[in-house]
Parts: structure tokens; C-alpha cells; sequence
């Protein structure tokens, strides 16, 4: 017993996989010392995080000499680690590419994890990292895809130091730095997201053609995690089963509204995306006999509506730092009218061509002023939900050309700054019809632009 006490004050970490790591080189000859250099020496680690408010994870050795075997412990300063978040029931924290939610008591926990996944009660930790980058890393994919979901897991777990059976674990592209925190909060009751986003690789709205089969022999085409929006929410009350589930659907709705708001484009379709193929997510609700489950999280309830700010404040902030989207640049008109087929490049070719050589010139040396004014945005989203009511059947087909041609006329007079042109540009556009609604809004910009400078 004295040997172990006077062994508890090392602080070590003696593998990193296969390897011996410094320290635990350091400890082999001293243990030999110790005990006799024919004795057979056998080592683990763990490491597990602490609720603490200096960052400090408990870092420990379990080491066996002979017959008897010793267990080594310590706090650990962890200077990679940053406290993202801190309550009487959790403590998030970031770790370079990972961030890692330690559940300070029992919950109920339901998420998409592909181990430990679904509704338990038994997990300890809730994981979020970067598990490759966005474009081009086809050598990280094919190692997921080649040993497979679990032993992906299990390596994941390996890596942050904790067990693998107890975490459930979340994986994007999406960079750890841009993860966002909201809290909202009602009388005693609060709700935490954590979230990190990116919608640029495989934004899509429910029910677009889906890209990816399983099959009895595993998928036919395994996609990336291009663009994934995944979610951890905390709740600091218990709630039944089944408000555990509603807060799902709640929690969905509310990353949905952030996406219509940001008028986020489907890449698989015309509409509005309402999340990607590959978004996942962590609830978790503690779990406290001596407290009344809550069993309603649906927005008519006060704690639905915390879960719906949260989430949605989160998700936002998320994408506005991982793909740069934020209500003032979405005001432009590619993002507006990018899902049918506008793009900076097409508009300059045709514009190049709809206008006289120096007027082209000078817009080309404005682009940005033109693209981005908030009139134009205006009329060119007015010009997109014609789009959308027409493909909806809310306004029939037969009526589709006059209402966009009007919607045109106003982006161009917008762009003039000359309202009292509107007569005249609608007139100029009818003169040269275009079926499709990109190449006239293009037209509207080259009459506009006319209009203003001559």
C-alpha cells in the first residue's frame, strides 16, 4: 500500500497507441528500480475528464509487476482543452478537433451515434469532431469506410481517452473552432446547444433524390461528410421518454427555420434545404427520481420554445462562421436565384453580352454594388417565391410569365433607382421572352443598368 501512495503523484500518459510515450519510458526504468529488473511489466492508460473549473483531466497508469498491480492517478493540465460550457450537469469542452460533453450524473440520452446509439441511459460522454476535411481528403473517408462505423468509433474514443461503450459519438468536416454555444432559459428550466455546422457540400430539403442506397452487402456509394449539421442539445430537467423524442422533432424544426431563414439552397433541388444527408445529433436530460419528468417539449410549451432558440441561435452562428452565411450576405442576388441555376459566372458571360462594352466595363468594376444591392436582393427573392408557388401549384402555370416578368421589371427599376421606368423595362422585356427565369432576371440587370447610367 505505502508503494502505491508514494507512486500516486506521477503524472502520466504511457502510450499513444502502440508506443511508449516519453513519460512512459521514463517510468519503465524507475519501476524496475523499484521492484527488480526481472519482474514482467505490463501498462494502461485511461484518462477521463474532471469537472473542473482549471481544465484539468485525470490522467492515470494501471501498471502490473509480477502478480500485483498498481493503479497510478493525477490531475493532468490540459492546455489543448477549453471549457466551452459548465453546469451543475455537464461540462463541454473542445479538445483541437474534437469537442467532448461529460454528463456529470445518470441521463437519458437519445442520438444517431453508429455505437451506443438510439435511447439509453447508460453513456457518460457525448462527442463531436472533425473526422476529415471538406474537400479532396479521400485518404480519411476511405479509412471510415474501410474498418467500418464501430471501429471507427472505437479509435475516436481511443483518441480522446475515453471508453468507447459509454460516448456517443457525432463526425463531420466541419471545423471544431467555428462550434457555436446557445443557451436560452425560462424560469428553472435551460437548454444548451452546441453546434457545428457547414451546408456548402450536401445541403437538402426531405424527399429530394436521394444519392445513397443500403443495401444487404452495405452501402452502394458511401458519401463523405461534405456539409453535416450536427447537434448537441442538454436539457437540465428529466423529461419521459416521449418528450425526449418530441424534443427531436423540435430541435429539427428549429435547424430547419435557421436554413429558411438563411434561404439555404437545396444542391439536389430547386427549394429551400431543410438540413443535409448526413446530420446528426446528442440529446441528453438528466435523470432524477426526486424530480417530476416534464412531458411536453413541443413549441406550445415553454421548454419546447428555449429548445427552438437555442437551437436555432446555435445553428445559425454555426454556419456563419463555417460557411460564412449570415442574413446581410445572403441579400445577394446568386444566393437568391443560385438554386435555379445562377451563378456569378454565367450572369458576367451574359451580361457581357446583353450590354454595350463600356457599360460592361463599368458594372464588371461594380459587381459587388450590383450583385449585393439590398433592392435588387428584394426583387430577386420576390422573383424566387413566384418560383416556388408556381412549382407548388399555389399560382397557376398560365400565370407564371406575366407575374415573373413583373417581379423582373421591379429588380431592374431597383437597380436604376428609377421607379418611374417600370412601364417602360416591363415593355422591353416582354419584346424579348425567356423561358427560363435566370436569363430573364440577367435581362432585368442589363436594363436596369442602362436605365441608370444613360
Amino acid at each position: 500500500m505505502r508503494r502505491t501512495l508514494a507512486w500516486a503523484g506521477i503524472i502520466v500518459l504511457c502510450f499513444q497507441g502502440a508506443r511508449l510515450t516519453p513519460f512512459g519510458q521514463l517510468l519503465k526504468p524507475c519501476l524496475r528500480r523499484l521492484d527488480g529488473p526481472e519482474l514482467p511489466l505490463t501498462a494502461g492508460v485511461f484518462r477521463l475528464p474532471l469537472r473542473d473549473p482549471e481544465q484539468r483531466f485525470r490522467a492515470g497508469v494501471v501498471v502490473t509487476l509480477g502478480s500485483r498491480s498498481l493503479v497510478m492517478t493525477e490531475s493532468l493540465p490540459s492546455r489543448a482543452s477549453e471549457i466551452l460550457q459548465a453546469s451543475d450537469f455537464f461540462v463541454a469542452r473542445r479538445l483541437g478537433r474534437f469537442i467532448l460533453v461529460e454528463l456529470l450524473g445518470p441521463h437519458r440520452v437519445l442520438s444517431t451515434s453508429a455505437h451506443r446509439g438510439g435511447e439509453r441511459e447508460d453513456l457518460r460522454h457525448l462527442a463531436n469532431h472533425q473526422s476529415c476535411e471538406a474537400n479532396g481528403d479521400t485518404t480519411r473517408s476511405t479509412h471510415i469506410s474501410d474498418i467500418g462505423l464501430l471501429a471507427y468509433h472505437r479509435e475516436v474514443c481511443a483518441e480522446m481517452g475515453v471508453a468507447p461503450d459509454r460516448t456517443a459519438v457525432m463526425g463531420t468536416a466541419a471545423n471544431m473552432a467555428y462550434a457555436c454555444h446557445r443557451r436560452a432559459e425560462f424560469g428553472d428550466l435551460c437548454a444548451d446547444a452546441i453546434v457545428t455546422a457547414g451546408v456548402s457540400g450536401n445541403s437538402a430539403r426531405a424527399g429530394d433524390p436521394a444519392q445513397w442506397n443500403e443495401t444487404d452487402d452495405g452501402w452502394e456509394r458511401v458519401p463523405p461528410y461534405a456539409g453535416t449539421i450536427n447537434i448537441m442539445l442538454l436539457l437540465n430537467c428529466p423529461v419521459t421518454p416521449a418528450a425526449l423524442a418530441r424534443a427531436v422533432v423540435t430541435m429539427t424544426e428549429a435547424k430547419s427555420s435557421a436554413l429558411a431563414e438563411l434561404a439555404v439552397p437545396s444542391l439536389y433541388s430547386a427549394t429551400i434545404a431543410t438540413g443535409t444527408g448526413t446530420d446528426q445529433f446528442c440529446l441528453a436530460a438528466p435523470l432524477d427520481p426526486a424530480s417530476k419528468q416534464k412531458e411536453a417539449t413541443g413549441p406550445h410549451a415553454k421548454l419546447g420554445e428555449i429548445i427552438g432558440v437555442c437551437v436555432r441561435d446555435a445553428v445559425r452562428e454555426a454556419l456563419r462562421w463555417q460557411n460564412g452565411l449570415e442574413p446581410s450576405y445572403t441579400r445577394g442576388l446568386v444566393h437568391a436565384l443560385g438554386r435555379f441555376g445562377l451563378t456569378e459566372g454565367r450572369a458576367m458571360k451574359s451580361l457581357a453580352r446583353l450590354l454595350p462594352a463600356e457599360q460592361y466595363a463599368l458594372l464588371d468594376s461594380n459587381q459587388r454594388a450590383v450583385f449585393f444591392d439590398p433592392g435588387v436582393g428584394a426583387a430577386a427573392y420576390a422573383l424566387a417565391a413566384v418560383l416556388d408557388r408556381v412549382a407548388f401549384g399555389t399560382i397557376p402555370e398560365g400565370l407564371a410569365r406575366d407575374t415573373l416578368r413583373q417581379q423582373a421589371t421591379c429588380l431592374a427599376c431597383a437597380l436604376a433607382s428609377r421607379p418611374q421606368d417600370w412601364v417602360t423595362i416591363y415593355q422591353q422585356l416582354a419584346e424579348q421572352p425567356h423561358d427560363d427565369p435566370v436569363d430573364l432576371a440577367l435581362l432585368a440587370i442589363a436594363l436596369g443598368w442602362k436605365s441608370k447610367w444613360t
